[in-house]
């Protein structure tokens, strides 16, 4: 089928279809500017050989009018990601906007997204985002030499001034941006360092905090350490296959670790000033309302994939053979949506859950996280753990007296921010209480190694 007669199909709905769903439609594919050594995902230009790497202007078209008719809610975002998008040109992005004009439904509001490693911003890019409230995902790892570990460029040389000059654009336009941190073996011991210097240094409100985990076989293992970007000819195409990981892989309990530090300087004084997307959602599954994130709920399904030439993925860490849906040129993109394919994709997460996580304490926080990695066995040898199980199990019952409150607190007509006074002055009872007892000359129960005269008895 042409791409004309892809334009007057009509369009219907199979049974089943979500009223809406989520879609990174990546314009350059695989193809970046930069060389991030933990970035799968640059080595899936293998799957298309002699491509261009570049969304042509008719298929924008069909996407966008496509993506607008399938949505039955009042609102649909329009994201971009890579590669690296910028990478197409700012008329690209332009003639995006128009078509999304001219072809939104009577009422329909859209929300525009870009996720960027912004390295090409500058003030034309970020006047441009202002005027159409486009909201930038900015990748930043941490400070410079944290940041710099994995996040290199072509020559194998850091990228970190030039992603602080272009948030430096974004601030100056009052852009909209959130922070996207991958966390690795260079981040993972150092949480309050790097959640610190997106809050004080950055100024950043709203923070993503993404583990990194790579898979390999045995056989492919060595070359995967090496790296997936261009620097390494010998890359394999990475595939959700065998049961090791890479070296840049942050291990679970770290996981688990690095959750909880930023979590506990959060719920005692950055509540309702910074937005932590893990965190966020866990107090949604506390409240009842359930996770707004893929990866905790108790299905999927609706967080797709565009290729550059059309083609849809059943999820962004699935673009490979096996999960391929079909092209949009050749059928509309809800029928590819609402196929039986999909359906039955999204339910396996639910439906191959083990034993040991259906009994989990946590599951309704958790759900065994995203399918991409349950490859390790559980305590009784059933297949389809989650690799980060340790680290959340311990993140989720860590936070479940906090989290409670602030759930009933939103459940009361109350605000979230609340809890920190709640915890202050149930420490401060605490402290009252294993104060009682101390005398005067005797160690101050805090460990500061001073009489207790002359520490928290002197303060009272």
């Amino acid at each position: 089928m042409s791409l004309a007669d892809a334009v007057a199909m009509p369009l219907t709905r199979p049974s089943g279809t979500p009223q809406a769903f989520h879609l990174l439609a990546k314009p350059t594919g695989a193809i970046c500017n930069l060389d991030c050594k933990y970035c799968f995902f640059l080595s899936k230009e293998m799957l298309y050989p002699g491509s261009r790497f570049r969304m042509a202007d008719d298929l924008l078209e069909t996407y966008i009018r496509q993506l607008l008719e399938a949505h039955q809610t009042p609102e649909v975002t329009i994201a971009w990601q890579g590669g690296e998008p910028t990478l197409m040109g700012l008329d690209f992005f332009r003639l995006s906007v128009e078509y999304a004009e001219r072809h939104k439904k009577p009422g329909q509001k859209v929300q525009h997204t870009i996720q960027t490693n912004g390295t090409k911003l500058d003030d034309t890019w970020c006047s441009f985002f202002k005027d159409h409230g486009f909201l930038v995902g900015l990748s930043v790892d941490g400070p410079r030499e944290i940041h710099d570990a994995y996040r290199v460029d072509k020559g194998g040389q850091g990228t970190f001034d030039q992603v602080m000059r272009g948030l430096d654009f974004l601030k100056a336009r009052v852009v909209d941006f959130n922070i996207l941190c991958t966390v690795h073996a260079a981040n993972g011991d150092h949480p309050l360092e790097v959640y610190r210097f997106f809050r004080d240094e950055l100024g950043a409100e709203f923070i993503q905090l993404i583990p990194i985990v790579e898979r390999a076989t045995p056989e492919l293992l060595p070359l995967a350490n090496q790296g997936w970007g261009d620097s390494h000819q010998a890359r394999p195409l990475y595939t959700l296959e065998g049961d090791r990981v890479t070296e840049r892989t942050v291990k679970s309990e770290q996981w688990g670790r690095f959750l909880i530090a930023i979590f506990d300087e959060w719920v005692q004084r950055d509540v309702g000033k910074v937005f932590i997307q893990t965190f966020d959602s866990a107090l949604g599954s506390w409240v009842g309302v359930g996770s707004a994130l893929c990866i905790f709920k108790e299905t999927c399904g609706q967080a797709l994939a565009l290729e550059h030439n059309g083609d849809l993925y059943s999820c962004d860490h699935f673009v490979e053979p096996k999960y391929f849906l079909g092209n949009i040129k050749q059928e509309h993109l809800i029928t590819l949506v609402g196929s039986e394919q999909q359906q039955k994709f999204g339910n396996d997460k639910r439906d191959t859950l083990p034993r040991y996580c259906r009994e989990c304490e946590v599951r309704f926080a958790c759900n065994g996280e995203c399918p991409r990695n349950r490859f390790i066995l559980t305590p009784d040898g059933e297949p389809g753990l989650n690799y980060l199980c340790a680290g959340y199990k311990a993140f989720f019952n860590h936070i479940d007296h906090p989290v409670r409150l602030m759930a009933d607190l939103l459940k009361q007509g109350r605000f979230a921010d609340e809890v920190m006074g709640i915890l202050a002055g149930e420490q401060e009872r605490a402290l009252a209480v294993q104060y009682a007892g101390s005398g005067r000359n005797q160690p101050c129960p805090c460990g500061s190694g001073r009489k207790f005269k002359h520490c928290h008895g002197k303060e009272g």
